[in-house]
């Protein structure tokens, strides 16, 4: 079993790949598509769940994304079709980095994709090619609550504490307009779903040569949630314009 198929049935309790509640997802994009006939990216959409939420909102909403991964690609084309918006959105299989498109977008997503990239400010300057005039960058990434561990970092990379972060973003020549800080209960319950999701699928499938895998997968996360990072990791949204286009 790969990383992928892991993390798909991982997050089969809390499809959003992001520590945020169905709310927090929903004012994020109330306030990225205010007027509802945007055109939107998803740069690492995954299995589309961020565009679907869109879309069944937006009857006249149109969508692309972008993603490395087939599987993913094919698991939001068929929840496109259940949904009935397929034939408003455009999937595309290859590396978001180096997407380039014909037009330009009203909102650009990246929420925990940024690795894709290599790094938050990275992440940005990708989006802003992407970007319509008076359009703006939705993102979403970690940052440092309290001063990390060596393993934290280790495990989870190179971030800033929260002003430091804010700091970054701005002299990168953006103005933030919405923001949402992931709070303890969206944390916890993200990691709960995750490690809980597929704890249960690995006892209920006891036969499957995978399911052991899967079990210990599980167990090791949780303890490197509990004892490691717990304490020290924080999730930040922004919804972003450019300071000047």
């Amino acid at each position: 079993m790969n990383r992928e198929q892991i993390s798909r049935l991982a997050h089969a309790d809390h499809p959003i790949a992001a520590p945020l509640d169905d709310d927090s997802v929903r004012r994020l994009l109330e306030r990225g598509i205010p007027r509802g006939d945007e055109r939107i990216l998803d740069l690492g959409c995954g299995g589309g769940e961020w565009l679907m939420r869109a879309l069944t909102t937006h009857p006249r909403l149109r969508a692309e994304g972008v993603d490395v991964s087939e599987s993913s690609l094919a698991h939001a084309r068929e929840t496109a079709r259940d949904l009935g918006v397929h034939d408003r959105l455009d999937l595309h299989h290859e590396d978001a980095a180096g997407f380039v498109a014909s037009h330009g977008f009203d909102l650009v997503l990246s929420v925990g994709a940024t690795h894709a990239f290599g790094g938050l400010l990275a992440t940005l300057t990708a989006a802003r090619k992407h970007l319509a005039p008076g359009g703006c960058v939705l993102i979403g990434d970690g940052f440092w609550a309290r001063e990390p561990s060596f393993e934290a970092v280790e495990m989870l990379g190179e971030f800033a504490d929260l002003p430091t972060t804010m700091d970054r973003v701005v002299a990168n020549g953006w103005t933030p307009v919405y923001g949402h800080i992931s709070t303890r209960q969206e944390l916890d319950d993200y990691e709960w779903a995750w490690t809980g999701a597929l704890a249960s699928w690995a006892l209920d499938h006891p036969h499957d040569p995978h399911s052991s895998q899967a079990l210990a997968a599980a167990t090791a996360h949780r303890d490197e949630w509990l004892r490691i990072y717990r304490d020290a990791f924080g999730f930040l949204c922004l919804v972003l314009r450019r300071t000047t286009d």
